[in-house]
């Protein structure tokens, strides 16, 4: 019970990480379209999506309240569009990294104390976090991925990732070859920089 409430808060934590770096990038590029929509906050409960969280709950794969952007507002909007879907993934890799660091220069019997709770749950913070990153740069809608590469996506195929953008992430997600390919890199990266 306590693993996984523990697992639930730093789904929350990498979530609210994520979709707030989505509005401060767009905010200070100069689109207040965030900001008014109340989306440029730490709490989480503004960036849940009732749905998504309870099928990630049920299923262990959902999503969070996408947020509002106009890049319009930007002075370069196809950029701007890039840099702030860049900002999600980039703050869960920097999310992971600050708390690998903190994992490798902690008092270690501080930590011997816990019984091992505090560096599983800094581990399980990590791993949340690479992966939420390293799925949102599937460059399939609706993941950030996508909008990082649009500017060099033809048409043609933005138009079949956009209609079954939905059934292409749950084939790459129940196909085990890609799936195990995802699970692969996650854990390159994990042990990388733990």
């Amino acid at each position: 019970m306590i693993t996984t409430l523990i697992l639930l808060v730093i789904i929350l934590i990498a979530i609210t990480i994520h979709e707030f770096s989505h509005a401060l990038t767009a905010d200070l590029l100069g689109d207040p379209t965030p900001r008014l929509a109340g989306r440029l906050t730490l709490n989480p409960i503004k960036h849940i999506d009732p749905i998504g969280f309870l099928m990630l709950l049920l299923v262990r794969f959902g999503w969070a309240k996408p947020v509002p952007i106009n890049p319009y507002n930007f002075r370069d909007p196809v950029r701007g569009e890039m840099l702030v879907s860049f900002a999600g993934p980039a703050s869960n890799f920097l999310a992971a990294w600050l708390a690998a660091t903190l994992l490798r220069f902690f008092p270690v019997n501080y930590l011997a104390l816990t019984n091992g709770l505090v560096t599983s749950a800094i581990s399980d913070f990590i791993f949340i976090n690479l992966a939420l990153a390293v799925f949102n740069l599937i460059p399939v809608p609706p993941l950030d991925g996508s909008h990082i590469l649009e500017p060099f996506i033809p048409d043609d195929l933005k138009r079949t990732f956009e209609q079954y953008g939905f059934f292409i992430l749950v084939f790459i997600l129940i196909f085990q070859p890609t799936a195990m390919l995802l699970m692969n890199i996650i854990h390159f990266l994990f042990d990388l920089i733990t």
